[in-house]
C-alpha cells in the first residue's frame, strides 16, 4: 500500500507515486482551535470547492472531529497520480492556502492508490487501515455482479437499438455512482469483520 504520513503544512506534500493511471485518495488531518471551527469549515469548503472544480477530481468530503479535541479529515480523491500532481501544484490551491488564518494546522496525512481508498473510512468517517487487496477485490466483485446483473436484465434490453459505444457510455456512469454510494457501501458493512478483523 503506498501511504504517505507526514506532519505540518508542508510534510509529505507530494508522497509516493503509486501506478500508472490509479486513482489517488488523500486524507489530510487538520486540528483547529478552540473557537475558530466555523471559520475553518468555511476555509476546509472552499478549498474542498476549488479541488471538486479541478480537471481529473472524483470527490471531495469534510468529516467533522468525532469528539472534542480530535483533528477535522478533508477528503480529496483524483482520478489518477497526474491529476493529483496537478492539484498540488495549482493556483487554486495556493490561493486556498494564502488565505490560512494559523487557527488550524495539519497534523496527518495519508495518500491511497486504487481500491485503498474505498475502503479507507467507516460508515461514520473514521480512518481505518484498508484490508488486503484480495479481499478488497472479492468485495468489489460481490458488490459489483449483482448490480451489473440487475442493470443488465432490466435497462440494456431498452438499450438495445443503440451502438456499443453509446450503451456503455450510458450504463457505465450509472454503474459506477450505484456501485460507489450504494453498492459497495452496503457489501463493505456485510463483510466488515471479515474485511476488518479486530
Amino acid at each position: 500500500m503506498a501511504v504517505v504520513e507526514g506532519v505540518g503544512a508542508g510534510a509529505g506534500e507530494h508522497g509516493e507515486q503509486g501506478e500508472q493511471g490509479e486513482e489517488v485518495t488523500l486524507f489530510v488531518a487538520r486540528r483547529v482551535d478552540s473557537g475558530y471551527e466555523e471559520s475553518f469549515e468555511a476555509w476546509a469548503r472552499g478549498i474542498l470547492g476549488a479541488a471538486a472544480a479541478h480537471p481529473g477530481n472524483l470527490g471531495t468530503g469534510l468529516l467533522r472531529p468525532a469528539g472534542a479535541g480530535d483533528p477535522w479529515h478533508l477528503l480529496l480523491h483524483f482520478r489518477d497520480a497526474e491529476a493529483f500532481r496537478a492539484w498540488q501544484s495549482s493556483p487554486a490551491r495556493a490561493a486556498c492556502f494564502a488565505r490560512v488564518d494559523g487557527h488550524h494546522v495539519e497534523v496527518a496525512r495519508r495518500e491511497l492508490h486504487g481500491m485503498e481508498g474505498w475502503f479507507a473510512t467507516t460508515p461514520t468517517g473514521a480512518r481505518r487501515t484498508p484490508p488486503a487487496r484480495w479481499k478488497m477485490a472479492v468485495a468489489s466483485t460481490v458488490a459489483i455482479a449483482p448490480l451489473t446483473l440487475t442493470v443488465n436484465l432490466l435497462l440494456a434490453p431498452h438499450l438495445a437499438g443503440l451502438p456499443v459505444a453509446v450503451r456503455t457510455l450510458l450504463l457505465a456512469p450509472l454503474i459506477s455512482i450505484l456501485m460507489t454510494y450504494l453498492a459497495l457501501p452496503a457489501v463493505t458493512r456485510l463483510l466488515r469483520r471479515w474485511l476488518f478483523p479486530a
